[in-house]
């Protein structure tokens, strides 16, 4: 068997509640960058703009990836290295080797053809070998004699036979990429519970931390269903607005502060931020409906109190 074209790396990638902040930027980034999004896969990497060419937003191009050659389109202009908030989260510079032919444009649409019929065997092999795994993706690079396929899988999996048998049917180098279920739905894409795309495939494919103190924070219901993405993840959207809500809930007394009106001490059970609105309960059970202007805090007695309602 040759070895050469065996590749039996395990790549995992990171799930987002796990990924920390960007790595600082790299030393010595060129003059001229330029963001691409490769089509198959929907990562997005940073390229050289390319001296002896211009590229323009959305045309085709051939970029180096972390697979290989491949197919991306150009999102934007270019960026100058010196921009730093509009480079942030770069961690290494990919290359725009030419501009994308009619000849790659048909040499795709073959491959695409050919990965059909890929996904098919490698879901057989995979089903003949008993491995617990879920073939997600398979993928020809356009300039690189090989195929990639995408699997999720609970745990690590010894694929070493699989890749064997694959490589006896295609004839050519094989790699097995395991990932993530939130890149699962950024390979594939789908619609999400807006009505609109993938935020992972259609947006972005740089996922921000998402918590359950997001939701609770924007006051959402922590119904699992809700709050929840087809990849069942949490939604990537509960990020978008929560500096939002954490510099507004800063003007609001915590939930559970006794707030003074008069001389009867009543307890914040609700805080609406988007009405600026609070609810409070009074010792007989009374509940009061108040607004964010109708409160004050007092220093000398350092307690809220409540304006005359």
């Amino acid at each position: 068997m040759n070895e050469d074209i065996i590749d039996s790396e395990i790549f995992k990638e990171d799930i987002i509640e796990e990924t920390g902040a960007a790595d600082e930027l790299p030393q010595d980034l060129p003059e001229k960058l330029v963001k691409v999004k490769f089509v198959h896969s929907n990562e997005t990497e940073f390229c050289e703009y390319p001296e002896d060419f211009t590229v323009s937003h959305k045309e085709y191009v051939i970029a180096t990836g972390k697979y290989g050659r491949d197919l991306a389109t150009v999102l934007g202009g270019y960026l100058l290295s010196t921009e730093k908030e509009k480079i942030k989260g770069i961690r290494s510079v990919q290359t725009i080797v030419r501009k994308a032919t009619s000849a790659d444009m048909e040499k795709h649409k073959q491959n695409c053809e050919k990965a059909e019929e890929a996904f098919r065997i490698c879901k057989e092999k995979i089903h003949n070998h008993k491995l617990d795994m879920k073939l997600i993706s398979a993928h020809y690079l356009l300039e690189e004699p090989k195929v990639l396929f995408f699997f999720s899988a609970d745990t690590r999996v010894d694929f070493r036979e699989l890749v064997k048998d694959l490589v006896s049917v295609f004839r050519i180098r094989i790699e097995l990429r395991q990932i993530g279920v939130r890149d699962e739905s950024r390979v594939i894409g789908g619609m999400g519970v807006c009505g609109r795309d993938f935020c992972c495939h259609g947006l972005t494919d740089k996922l921000t931390p998402v918590s359950i103190k997001m939701a609770k924070d924007q006051n959402l219901s922590l119904n699992s269903m809700k709050i929840s993405g087809p990849c069942g993840r949490l939604l990537c959207c509960l990020s978008y607005e929560c500096d939002f809500y954490q510099e507004e809930r800063k003007k609001f007394p915590v939930e559970g502060t006794r707030v003074f009106l008069g001389q009867a001490a009543y307890r914040v059970i609700e805080i609406n931020i988007l009405t600026k609105t609070i609810k409070i309960e009074g010792p007989d059970a009374n509940i009061i409906n108040a607004k964010l202007n109708q409160l004050n805090f007092d220093t000398k007695s350092n307690s809220w109190k409540l304006s005359d309602v």
